[in-house]
């Protein structure tokens, strides 16, 4: 724990943090849960340690304090990641009378799984490409591509920043939720860190948002912040987490997302990562954490070189490979990572390959689980796609491609797979 948070000006501020530093500084003899029995850092709901489902003394505290900096009226910390920020945002819309959610098809699958699980009817709109990227839809293009989604929909639910940096235009977007009445949920689990540009941030624009700290800030793995934007939403997404966050919530992932919430903005290595975002292998968004850098055909194998030499990036879409940085990136390691790039570059040189669209067919029934290697020309059955960034590669009804075979079979993770089989439709 003191060797993973470093920041000591940061640390000062954080109360979780300071009230597992006195307990470890104590003699403990543990005969409660976990049964690690190493009564340190890692302990569970004492006396003294305060209790994420009713807080009253430092998670209270460390929570009031994140939906300051968040913009919120009210934080909740997840030790459980976004997944559980997104489905209790949209349970609390359905307490609060959401019955249709408008969502782009590449939005996360806990948003599809959610709405299946609740009842929410998902009304879902195409996701539009620049330069082979999906991007986050834009107010206009909604109202003039998708009217008929737009108006049905009780509410909005938008990913932002997305996998690839891209950003939502907030002010069109609010304009558009206020006039209409519509609540805007986001799917931030990527943005934590924009809280410091309050233009790109979902907190003052959203009614119900979730920051994925763990993504871009210096937190432990599955920490997260769910928020709400007035005491109506609130009172809502309160009753939500409640049903969805675990009941053994871990000290050391909470006393994380407080100090990821609290960590300082790294101004110069921003600078530095807008400053390569415009070389033209790499793509250019609004987001410096994210390098989406262009390989085209020979992203894997340039994943693998990299892996060889010890450097991993967070993910490979078959054409780009993308670097998550965060502040507490090192200057020196940003630097190497921008020189290797460089190098390869040369090594490989770009060539442009054709964009495929692919065909949709949804009026069968029935399925079965094929090789994927033999799935070619064959209707999709369900979600697949590569984990990370765990959007569907196929969506259902999707015509099976040898292309998107290809990338699956040369990812390293995925999503929707059994046995290296393939869920599709039995053909008449």
């Amino acid at each position: 724990m003191n060797t993973f948070l470093t920041d000591k000006n940061v640390l000062a501020d954080c109360k979780i943090y300071q009230m597992l530093l006195a307990h470890a500084q104590k003699e403990h003899l543990s005969f409660h849960t976990p049964g690690h029995k190493v009564g340190a850092w890692d302990i569970t709901e004492l006396s003294f340690s305060d209790n994420l489902s009713c807080p009253r003394g430092c998670i209270a505290e460390a929570e009031k304090d994140m939906a300051k900096i968040l913009g919120a009226e009210k934080s909740f910390i997840l030790t459980d990641g976004s997944t559980a920020g997104v489905l209790s945002m949209l349970y609390a819309a359905k307490t609060l009378g959401v019955k249709t959610l408008a969502v782009c098809e590449n939005s996360h699958k806990s948003v599809f799984n959610g709405c299946a699980m609740l009842g929410i009817t998902p009304l879902v709109y195409p996701c539009e490409y620049r330069e082979k990227i999906p991007q986050v839809p834009t107010m206009s293009a909604l109202k003039q591509k998708y009217t008929d989604i737009i108006r049905q929909a009780d509410a909005l639910f938008l990913t932002s920043p997305d996998y690839y940096g891209n950003v939502a235009d907030w002010q069109e977007i609010r304009q558009y939720c206020t006039e209409t009445g519509k609540l805007l949920l986001v799917d931030g689990a990527h943005g934590g860190h924009l809280h410091f540009d309050k233009t790109k941030h979902a907190g003052g624009y959203a009614d119900l948002w979730v920051d994925g700290v763990h993504k871009s800030l210096p937190a432990l793995t599955q920490g997260a912040v769910v928020s709400a934007c007035d005491g109506r939403t609130a009172d809502a997404l309160s009753a939500a987490v409640d049903v969805f966050r675990t009941t053994s919530p871990s000290y050391p992932i909470m006393a994380s997302v407080e100090y990821a919430v609290k960590y300082p903005r790294n101004e110069v290595l921003e600078k530095a990562a807008i400053a390569f975002q415009q070389h033209p292998r790499v793509y250019k968004n609004e987001d410096w954490t994210k390098l989406c850098v262009r390989f085209g055909k020979y992203a894997f194998e340039v994943e693998k070189w990299l892996e060889r030499k010890g450097v991993y990036a967070e993910f490979c879409d078959g054409s780009l490979l993308t670097f998550y940085l965060s502040p507490a990136t090192k200057m020196q390691d940003f630097e190497r990572l921008q020189s290797m790039l460089t190098d390869l570059f040369i090594q490989y040189p770009l060539q442009e390959e054709a964009e495929k669209i692919p065909q949709m067919d949804i009026a069968k029934t029935e399925t079965e689980w094929v090789p994927l290697g033999m799935a070619s020309g064959r209707t999709c059955a369900g979600l697949c796609g590569l984990f990370p960034p765990c959007t569907p590669l196929f969506h259902t009804g999707e015509k099976i491609t040898e292309e998107k075979i290809r990338t699956l079979q040369n990812a390293s993770n995925v999503f929707g797979l059994k046995d290296g089989k393939i869920s599709v439709y039995k053909e008449e």
